[in-house]
């Protein structure tokens, strides 16, 4: 059977106590394991084990240069039920000065932010199988700013996003 999808990603991270606060207090994760410098959190509503493991490297490590020259992991996306819940995410993101930027790439919704070493995440929101249109699709070609509102009035605040795509259609 091949891979179907990703279930956990691990960081290594400066402070592992100030990476779980980040985590817990912007995205709602909640640890389920911990010992000294490591930590292991489950995202809201997951079944997984975990979502994320944090492994502490000290304060005097260098911040990553992936991307800069070097190759190197560019960013994990979480996923949103809803534009609504993407929405509160926008606030709490800012909130804690870590949101830098929001883009419509057609078939997702996305909001980009940095944790407090600067490691890159992505929160998508999915438009949902049955509601793709040619319009969104000929959008993936293209990365526009994010209209929250506009994308609301077009598919609704609470319209469960992912469906037949990367949530099973029931």
């Amino acid at each position: 059977m091949p891979v179907h999808r990703l279930n956990h990603a691990v960081l290594y991270v400066s402070d592992v106590e100030r990476s779980v606060a980040f985590y817990r207090d912007a995205l709602g994760f909640r640890t389920v394991m911990s010992f000294p410098g490591a930590a292991f959190l489950q995202a809201p509503g997951s079944t997984n084990d975990h979502d994320l493991g944090l492994f502490q490297v000290g304060a005097d490590a260098k911040a990553s240069d992936a991307g800069r020259g070097r190759v190197g992991l560019y960013h994990l996306a979480w996923e949103v039920d809803t534009l609504a819940e993407l929405e509160r995410v926008a606030g709490t993101l800012a909130e804690h000065d870590a949101l830098v930027g929001a883009s419509d790439h057609g078939t997702t919704k996305s909001l980009y932010a940095k944790d407090p070493d600067g490691l890159e995440f992505e929160v998508v929101w999915i438009i949902p199988a049955e509601l793709l249109d040619d319009a969104a699709r000929s959008g993936r070609s293209t990365i526009r700013p994010l209209d929250l509102a506009k994308e609301k009035a077009r598919y609704g605040a609470d319209t469960r996003g992912g469906v037949g795509i990367s949530v099973p259609a029931a």
